[in-house]
């Protein structure tokens, strides 16, 4: 981590008028809200409810807790560094920020390639899924989450290549940027985001051809006109459809939100891979309605109701029912 004081780089007081500052900080803490509730209810479900404790939920539930890390210690700083432009927390605070800036980044990429692998075994392969993605499998996942992406943060903030600037002047404290040379620069590109992204592409493309045939082999079960061989093909469980397509629409959602940053480092583009972050929540509360049925429950802090954690939140029931099966376990 080198601050250099000799580049040639100042940074420009802040012109704004207050009342647009004002509204610039309205704007995006409700970003930061809405992604720091939002996946805090991601966890809180996965996390309580024991219906929900799958391999692919504990992926999900370790994605949502780096997107709720990005907004509650990463988006803050940045909105600072957005409006006021000039830094006035010194080096230390500047090395941090980025780190986490770009660690958290990161492992939201590796989590939803480990997703990807997860749903490749449901969809293509699913008579060994249960076998080859176990709980375990899916914990070993994680830890490859996180520490890779720390780890390769961390000697990438630490190489001679990169030059954290924190630079002092007259008019303001100075600047807490991150420049790179061409060649890392490259390579960082490749191994946090084009790499992960083209194999997580390549494995939905192969997930959504094997889905299609299902598809159609289902229909075939009541149609007269099909061979033998579709008829003998089985369609895949509405469950892992449902849950297929919902992480499919995630990863999607992150390749658009991250790529135009990704490929042209312009700052303003940081903020929609940041928007990201708070979609998550969004989209499964759009398509899962097991995520509908938990929020209801720990808005209602109903979760505090002994036997609530073994409530059946998959498939429909009515609220009474709901309750009188967790005192059912209970006894």
């Amino acid at each position: 981590y080198h601050v250099n004081h000799t580049v040639n780089i100042t940074c420009d007081e802040n012109k704004r008028s207050p009342t647009i500052n004002v509204i610039l900080y309205v704007f995006f803490m409700a970003g930061v809200l809405l992604t720091v509730f939002g996946n805090l209810f991601v966890i809180i479900s996965i996390s309580h409810f024991k219906q929900l404790h799958t391999p692919t939920n504990f992926l999900v539930l370790s994605l949502a807790t780096a997107d709720f890390l990005i907004g509650l210690f990463v988006m803050p700083v940045s909105m600072i560094r957005t409006i006021e432009v000039c830094w006035t927390f010194g080096p230390t605070v500047c090395f941090c920020h980025i780190f986490l800036d770009s660690a958290l980044s990161t492992a939201s990429v590796f989590h939803l390639l480990f997703i990807a692998i997860d749903r490749y075994y449901a969809v293509c392969h699913p008579l060994l899924y249960t076998t080859k993605i176990t709980a375990g499998v899916s914990l070993v996942f994680i830890a490859i989450s996180w520490l890779w992406p720390m780890l390769y943060t961390f000697i990438y903030l630490h190489t001679q290549l990169n030059i954290i600037v924190n630079n002092k002047n007259e008019h303001c404290d100075g600047l807490c940027l991150s420049f790179v040379d061409q060649v890392w620069g490259t390579l960082d590109l490749l191994v946090s985001f084009l790499i992960p992204c083209t194999v997580m592409l390549s494995l939905y493309a192969k997930v959504f051809t094997v889905a299609r045939h299902h598809a159609r082999a289902l229909r075939c079960l009541t149609d007269h006109g099909c061979s033998k061989e579709q008829k003998k093909s089985k369609g895949l469980p509405s469950r892992d459809k449902k849950a297929t397509k919902t992480l499919g629409i995630v990863m999607g959602v992150f390749v658009f939100c991250w790529l135009p940053y990704s490929i042209n480092n312009i700052f303003g583009f940081l903020w929609l891979g940041y928007l990201n972050s708070g979609l998550n929540p969004i989209i499964y509360a759009l398509f899962y309605p097991w995520f509908r049925r938990s929020l209801k429950q720990i808005v209602t802090l109903k979760i505090f109701i002994p036997g609530s954690s073994l409530i059946n939140l998959v498939t429909e029931k009515t609220k009474s029912h709901l309750f009188s099966e967790a005192k059912l376990h209970l006894h």
